[in-house]
């Protein structure tokens, strides 16, 4: 992979732009209905209604849904740079053992002008969720979107990148098979990290900020980061209008259950009762000890 020194994100270096009255209304249809998808007043309030497991569901389902948004996000985005092709489905590539092998036991500069048959198969796959082809430069760079590395330990992010790598070698070969004679004469690959840390531009994790670079198109990362903050601020929207209506069903439940009810004629004060049982045992001793299997009842 070639290391490439890169300039300031917001530096205004591409001949494209983005149009902001043109991407916003766009993006507000994408949050309206990722959001709605699983983030509604109403589903939140029936979470919030039953079980803590249901609400656990839902927020769960937070990082996944935000994934997609920013996936989809780059797909808008990437439209405004004419030169790119951006493939978004069935694209699963293989991972071969000698795919891997090349990776861990070389150096990019030694295998970089490899290229392996896509029809090979592999014990492992890998699943991009973009690849990005700069048609006019012919560089295509396979794309991994991370909501966040913080949970990533240091291996972990380092088997992700050889493993990327290794995937990649049979890019140009797929593309130019399964993808009307695409042609890539180089692959790099990218981690774009949504909350800008552990960054390591040189060694492919780049901050979402980076996002103008990787689309040759200015304003892309400062477009994505509102994207993200509009999602997150539908989604609270969303939350605290179903705790208010969740509360006002409660409130209502509560004042009913406290209004006196009609006494009856033989709920005279202080009068025994038959199933009344309430007071210490007969005898005066509490017992106290583990729970017991009822023993059944015969005859």
């Amino acid at each position: 992979m070639t290391i490439t020194n890169l300039p300031q994100a917001d530096t205004s270096t591409y001949s494209y732009r983005i149009n902001a009255d043109e991407v916003s209304p766009r993006f507000d249809t994408l949050v309206e209905e990722l959001a709605h998808t699983a983030f509604s007043v109403d589903a939140i309030a029936t979470g919030l209604n039953t079980t803590l497991d249901t609400v656990g569901t839902i927020l769960r389902s937070v990082p996944s849904q935000e994934g997609r948004l920013l996936e989809r996000g780059i797909a808008i985005l990437a439209g405004f740079n004419p030169d790119l092709v951006v493939l978004t489905q069935n694209i699963r590539l293989p991972v071969s053992k000698a795919a891997v092998e090349l990776v861990e036991m070389n150096r990019p500069a030694q295998y970089r002008s490899l290229t392996l048959d896509a029809d090979c198969s592999g014990r492992k796959s890998y699943t991009p969720d973009l690849i990005v082809l700069n048609s006019r430069t012919r560089v295509a760079h396979v794309v991994d979107v991370k909501r966040s590395l913080n949970s990533y330990e240091t291996s972990r992010i380092t088997d992700l990148k050889n493993r990327m790598l290794a995937a990649s070698l049979i890019v140009p070969d797929l593309l130019y098979k399964e993808h009307r004679r695409l042609v890539a004469e180089d692959v790099r690959v990218v981690i774009l990290n949504a909350e800008n840390q552990r960054t390591d531009i040189e060694g492919g994790v780049w901050p979402l900020s980076h996002l103008d670079h990787l689309l040759e198109v200015s304003g892309a990362g400062e477009m994505m980061k509102s994207l993200r903050h509009a999602f997150r601020n539908r989604i609270e929207q969303n939350w605290k209008q179903a705790l208010q209506r969740v509360m006002g069903g409660v409130e209502g439940r509560a004042a009913s259950s406290t209004a006196p009810s009609p006494i009856q004629a033989n709920d005279t004060p202080g009068a025994d009762r038959a199933d009344n049982h309430a007071g210490p045992p007969p005898d005066g001793v509490v017992r106290f000890g583990f729970a017991r299997i009822p023993i059944a009842r015969t005859g």
